[in-house]
């Protein structure tokens, strides 16, 4: 996939100012890891009179299925039949659409650190696209982009086969944009207009999906009058999303004809915005209320880098004590100084330590508690380890509840800047599907005489399930059974 954008000035307003909008030197051939493959931005020309940024995007096809899992609606539409023979490698799409979003982020939002006046001057642009899908046709693209103010919009059809001109045109065209415009209104509106009109995207559409929408269509979307197909296309035609944007367009128009603010229209608009709450958090909350539902007063944190959950917990005085264990000293000083140690008073100072331990060896300190909490931790092992990680909790410490979580590898299909078979975190060994988590959880039970049950952590996705899986173990036996033991 290519893409170009050009910009024309003069020795007062040097074209070269186009890398300062980009964040990318015009000097430099970068390269970028995107979703889907490899982003490259380099410039063939750069001067005062005349700047060309390129941004050519190389999609591994064979990542594509596999993230996709080569079907349905978390995966590349186009793919259902013919997996590895389409064109989604070459084609302008929502592919493109997440590497501009990715590689120029800033640009697109209007933001320069160096030269904070540049995003606000309109300049002369020519954009470029030699392949770009038009389900509609060249007459779809005008009434697309010819309302948006630009003084040039060309769609040449691409034929199917110039040898063969009685076969017609293909549904791709050529498409060239001129005209006077600011960098970050032309980027959002190839973000948005991109997938529209290949009419299909590559990642699940959710609900925050509508928030993307909006935001990228701030300024322009509102008032354009092919918003309602633009909305339809944009969210997969979604019925209730699409609603939901249309909705929400409209008191943004309202509020535009009247000089008001949205939130003098709607009062509910400010609960429509939140920002979604951060996985981390959530996570952090299914624990808190699972130890809360356990009756635990005697809580070990058991892998607790930084302190976030250590923090939480101490919040709470229903738990009276309070010890974090970690492998790492520098992550335990970070977690001493999140909880500002020194400067805590005697009585909230009693309920908290820090501890330095490996979960891989038993450990006397860690006995008698009433819960244990393994947040993010088991991936982190290679799984060799993992039996005698297994041992020192529930073997050696054996408190009456353990909380283990872990990421769900099924969900990062839905994580749209997540490179394809990537793991979450550079330092995880493994990610487990929610089957596998679940025979692993049950084996432990069994072989320690423990409960389990596994539950989700944030939405819980109707076909890959949530984004975080959390098993409650409850110990059931008295007994402490050695099988595994390590010493």
């Amino acid at each position: 996939m290519f893409l170009t954008i050009s910009a024309t000035g003069s020795a007062e307003h040097p074209a070269t100012d186009l890398g300062f909008l980009l964040h990318k030197h015009p000097g430099k051939v970068q390269g970028f890891s995107t979703s889907h493959g490899t982003a490259h931005v380099f410039y063939p020309e750069a001067t005062d009179a005349r700047c060309t940024a390129a941004l050519l995007l190389e999609v591994d096809p064979v990542a594509l299925v596999r993230r996709g899992q080569g079907k349905g609606r978390g995966g590349a539409p186009d793919a259902a039949l013919a997996q590895y023979v389409n064109d989604r490698p070459y084609a302008a799409s929502s592919l493109l659409a997440v590497a501009l979003s990715s590689v120029f982020r800033s640009a697109l939002k209007g933001q320069c650190t160096a030269r904070p006046e540049l995003p606000e001057q309109a300049r002369a642009l020519r954009i470029e696209i030699p392949a770009l899908p038009a389900r509609g046709g060249a007459a779809l693209v005008h009434r697309l982009f010819d309302p948006l103010g630009w003084d040039l919009v060309r769609a040449e059809p691409v034929p199917l086969d110039e040898q063969f001109p009685e076969w017609g045109d293909s549904r791709y065209v050529r498409l060239v944009l001129e005209g006077e415009l600011r960098l970050a209104d032309a980027l959002r509106q190839l973000y948005v207009l991109l997938p529209v009109l290949d009419d299909a995207k590559h990642y699940w559409v959710a609900p925050d999906e509508v928030d993307k929408l909006l935001r990228a269509g701030d300024g322009w979307l509102a008032a354009h009058p092919e918003n309602g197909l633009i909305s339809a296309r944009y969210l997969a035609r979604h019925k209730r999303l699409t609603r939901d944007a249309l909705e929400r367009l409209e008191l943004v128009r309202l509020a535009e004809a009247d000089g008001s603010e949205v939130e003098e229209l709607d009062n509910a608009v400010g609960e429509i915005e939140e920002k979604p709450v951060p996985l981390a958090v959530q996570r952090r909350e299914a624990i808190l209320a699972a130890l809360r539902a356990a009756g635990a007063a005697r809580v070990l944190d058991l892998g607790c880098g930084q302190g976030q959950l250590v923090q939480a917990l101490l919040k709470d005085a229903a738990f009276t004590e309070i010890v974090g264990v970690d492998v790492s000293m520098r992550a335990l000083g970070m977690a001493a100084k999140r909880l500002r140690l020194e400067r805590m008073g005697e009585r909230q100072s009693s309920r908290v330590q820090l501890l330095q331990g490996s979960l891989a060896y038993t450990d006397k300190r860690l006995t008698g508690y009433d819960a244990a909490v393994l947040s993010e931790v088991i991936e982190h092992l290679d799984l060799p380890r993992l039996p005698a990680l297994e041992y020192a909790v529930f073997g050696s410490a054996r408190p009456r509840t353990v909380l283990v979580t872990t990421p769900n590898v099924e969900y990062n299909v839905r994580w749209e800047t997540l490179p394809a078979g990537h793991v979450r975190h550079a330092d995880h060994r493994f990610e487990w599907t929610r089957a596998e988590f679940r025979t692993w959880a049950a084996g432990v039970a069994e072989r320690y005489g423990y409960a389990a049950e596994c539950v989700p952590v944030g939405d819980d996705d109707p076909e890959v399930g949530p984004p975080t899986q959390m098993a409650v173990f409850t110990r059931i036996s008295t007994d402490s059974k050695k099988e595994g033991e390590v010493a």
